[in-house]
């Protein structure tokens, strides 16, 4: 028995390093699994101390056989009542503080990026304009129960190491920007522009997807990412010039007129097309 539930345990050991989340392949993944477990971690002691102390009360103040008179009946304890205030109030600011921190810097776009990439959610599927290469890919809705569901997907190419910008728009209902490796997503409103920067720091295949309901085919608006080494990202930028997709896809087609402040941050290029 003690063989079997070690396996178990070294088979589930990576995992539970990682809190149980996916691994991470960007610069701010470490910062959120660290909130993650530190949360968890709090959570359960919390959660153990309580328990035990109710357990411990029914069982020490049960009732005993023969029996009969009442417990002692008390109406007020002010420093237990104290303490009862104190310590909620002293982890809600932990909390608190913990979270502020983190959100500010997984928010943070005051660094110059290396590559700048406008991202367009529609339903159901996503645009991708490579601002400083001057080409794009327009993606179509796909079925993934097809064969060859996810070579027809929308593919959104990234340099490793590199810092990216991602300007995010929605043409029509609101969407959300998630790769869940990346640890982090943003939402996408018709009309507002929300800027995202990541270091992807791992080369693979990834897959990415809308998380916020936005209709009937929802949970098939997904697109595939490619993290590359920097001379493929090239070829790849390259490859769509070769094919024609030149030009930006005009973020100003979209249903809903952007806001003037939020249009100022879509590159200039990409808010008409224009190269």
């Amino acid at each position: 028995m003690v063989a079997v539930v070690t396996l178990a345990l070294s088979g589930c050991q990576g995992k539970l390093s990682n809190g149980f989340l996916p691994d991470t392949i960007s610069d701010s993944g470490r910062r959120v699994t660290d909130l993650w477990i530190g949360s968890w971690i709090a959570v359960l002691a919390v959660g153990a101390i309580t328990w035990g102390l109710m357990l411990y009360a029914a069982i020490r103040f049960r009732k005993r056989k023969g029996d009969e008179t009442l417990p002692v009946q008390l109406r007020y304890n002010v420093p237990v009542e104290m303490l009862y205030t104190i310590v909620p109030v002293f982890m809600v600011a932990v909390f608190f503080y913990y979270t502020a921190r983190d959100e500010a810097a997984l928010t943070d776009t005051s660094k110059k990026p290396d590559v700048t990439i406008s991202v367009v959610a529609k339903q159901w599927s996503w645009d991708f304009n490579y601002i400083d290469s001057n080409v794009h890919e327009s993606g179509v809705h796909v079925d993934p129960s097809l064969p060859d569901a996810r070579a027809k997907m929308p593919t959104l190419y990234l340099p490793v190491n590199k810092r990216v910008e991602f300007v995010l728009n929605a043409r029509d209902v609101i969407h959300s920007f998630w790769v869940p490796s990346f640890m982090t997503k943003l939402d996408m409103l018709p009309g507002k522009t929300n800027i995202l920067q990541i270091v992807p720091t791992q080369t693979g295949v990834f897959q990415g997807k809308c998380a916020e309901l936005c209709g009937a085919y929802h949970s098939q608006m997904l697109f595939m990412v490619h993290i590359v080494p920097q001379a493929e990202y090239d070829a790849e930028m390259k490859r769509l010039a070769d094919i024609g997709q030149t030009g930006l896809i005009p973020v100003d087609v979209s249903r809903e007129k952007m806001v003037p402040a939020d249009a100022n941050k879509i590159p200039a290029p990409a808010r008409t097309g224009g190269n």
